[in-house]
């Protein structure tokens, strides 16, 4: 059996010098320590991995973003690399590094005392909701109302019509009730960004760059925002988390190459 080739598997970017082991945590499940492998005060954490292409799997996703959480435990700024990045050897990590020195260490400062927190809204009863959405738009009252006068008739042209009215209609609601939370909540954040949101019943999905020192009056902005809509909201909020909507960085593989 030929054993295939072993690189080095990168995690993240941080601003040392030093060299550092974070422990036999690697991704894999074979308990490869995890390393850095440095040039001038930037090092690339790693850890030995076939060069081969990775499952996006969840066991794969949660291993890779563990190591990015137990590095933010010793350094204020971590910049996480796009999972699934795989150099040959250290030899290819100095040279990237060389290459690309100005733009990490940028966003090592842009970085620097911040974590990213996230935010999921779920609505708690979505009759509720499109009950709302009826009483909100006369077009969609209307259309209802008509279809249920023709009862027993053929009317499929007429249903999906008024499905697509309130498709759009929920979806503007969504946006709407969207704003009200991140407006409560960007004024402690760098930024912001709004993900996509699952289903009828999520209406927000957003991540916040928020400075380690407020990140308890963000948590109380959170407190006070789930004791308000209580009856109406189910938020889901996680962090501090690696800054990954904000400097994921992307290694393309021909990089490696020059």
């Amino acid at each position: 059996m030929i054993k295939e080739k072993e690189g080095n598997y990168i995690y993240c970017i941080i601003g040392t010098k030093q060299e550092r082991n974070f422990g036999s945590i690697g991704i894999g499940g074979r308990g490869d320590e995890v390393l850095t492998v440095g040039y001038n005060d930037l090092s690339m954490v790693v850890s030995s991995h076939p060069i081969t292409k990775l499952v996006v799997g969840r066991e794969n996703l949660l291993a890779h973003e563990k190591v990015i959480e137990e590095v933010m435990k010793e350094f204020d700024s971590v910049l996480p690399v796009r999972f699934g990045t795989i150099a040959s050897n250290a030899d290819e990590i100095r040279n990237l590094l060389d290459r690309r020195y100005r733009e990490f260490r940028n966003l090592i400062r842009d970085m620097d005392h911040k974590v990213e927190l996230g935010v999921k809204g779920i609505w708690k009863n979505m009759d509720i909701i499109f009950k709302e959405i009826t009483e909100e738009n006369r077009k969609i009252r209307e259309a209802k109302e008509k279809i249920q006068k023709d009862a027993g008739k053929k009317n499929i042209h007429a249903k999906m019509e008024a499905g697509k009215m309130v498709e759009a209609a929920l979806q503007k609601k969504k946006e709407k009730e969207a704003e009200i939370i991140v407006d409560a909540l960007r004024r402690t954040a760098f930024e912001h960004k709004l993900n996509k949101t699952m289903g009828d019943e999520m209406f927000v999905n957003a991540a916040f760059l928020v400075d380690k020192g407020r990140e308890k009056e963000f948590d109380n902005i959170m407190d006070d925002l789930s004791d308000k809509h209580k009856d109406r909201i189910r938020f889901m909020y996680a962090g501090p988390l690696p800054v990954f909507n904000f400097a994921n960085i992307v290694i393309y593989p021909e990089e490696w190459e020059k």
